[in-house]
């Protein structure tokens, strides 16, 4: 009897050293498998759903360029219609853009430099336009510069008439184009070190000198992308100038609202004018991102 106890003792003693150098010499192997299978179907689903978002996002862009063959849109471009929008948007878009710059520049520098009272508001009321619908800003355009307008009834007894005019496309591009810019340029600004500034003003420069000269071409990269995010949004502009300028051709139609009129009778017009627009969206990402590349490898 004890030499059986004895043998059951040495056969268990020898289980378990056994078990204990199984696992020493396969660690973790246990957990290794099942957390490497989870790793492989988290990529796999991250694949699944990155491919799904960009079919989802390059199908109508393809569906565009596939229902428009090369010699319609040719031919499309010789429309009346499709010149005249073309004209006109990068007319008002060039000139929206000029005016954004010139204004919104020191405002983006002062709101980056600057602690002011109301500085919250002021900037809150700079991003309105962003999240406000497109139909509501061309609504309180109106409201504001039309005929019967708080400003615009002033001005009309000057003779002075601005809704539904060339003038009103520009005011409407500016009104919705213009936090983009300022919101690119205080960030811009905000990024240049105060060490540069400082040491200019130590020097005997005055601010405009050390804005012009050393602020400004250290930003430079971030505004030339802000102003070209800001022509392409007064590019791609339609609730607020409908609302405010109208739909004449000549006058207040410009390429999106070329489209929406074309739509109803010429879909080939229509087409070719959406091209168009992609295109300069493709462009206008390519330059934004290579100039955001060359602030990110300077910094």
């Amino acid at each position: 009897m004890a030499s059986n106890q004895a043998d059951i003792s040495r056969f268990d003693e020898r289980s378990l050293a056994e078990l204990v150098n199984h696992e020493h010499e396969t660690p973790g192997k246990a957990i290794c498998i099942p957390s490497r299978t989870r790793e492989v179907a988290m990529k796999a689903g991250l694949a699944f759903l990155l491919t799904l978002a960009m079919a989802f996002i390059a199908l109508p862009v393809v569906a565009l360029f596939l229902k428009s063959p090369l010699e319609t849109t040719l031919r499309s471009l010789h429309d009346p219609m499709v010149l005249d929008a073309l004209r006109l948007s990068l007319t008002t878009s060039t000139l929206t853009t000029i005016i954004v710059v010139v204004m919104g520049t020191p405002i983006a520098y002062v709101s980056a430099r600057f602690h002011y009272f109301g500085k919250e508001i002021a900037d809150s009321l700079i991003d309105l336009p962003v999240i406000m619908p497109p139909a509501v800003a061309g609504i309180a355009l109106l409201m504001a510069f039309g005929r019967m307008g708080i400003v615009g009834h002033y001005l009309s007894a000057f003779g002075i008439s601005i809704a539904f005019t060339t003038l009103a496309v520009i005011i409407a591009q500016v009104f919705v184009s213009s936090p983009f810019y300022i919101r690119q340029a205080r960030t811009s600004f905000e990024d240049v070190d105060l060490a540069f500034e400082n040491a200019a003003r130590t020097l005997g420069a005055s601010r405009v000198y050390t804005f012009l000269h050393v602020i400004l071409p250290i930003a430079m990269n971030g505004l030339i992308s802000g102003a070209i995010m800001a022509f392409a949004r007064s590019l791609g502009e339609f609730g607020a100038t409908i609302m405010f300028a109208g739909n004449f051709q000549g006058r207040t139609q410009t390429m999106p609202l070329a489209i929406y009129t074309a739509m109803q009778g010429d879909l080939d017009v229509s087409l070719c004018l959406s091209i168009i627009l992609v295109a300069i969206s493709f462009v206008v990402i390519i330059i934004v991102k290579t100039m955001t590349r060359r602030v990110i490898m300077r910094c």
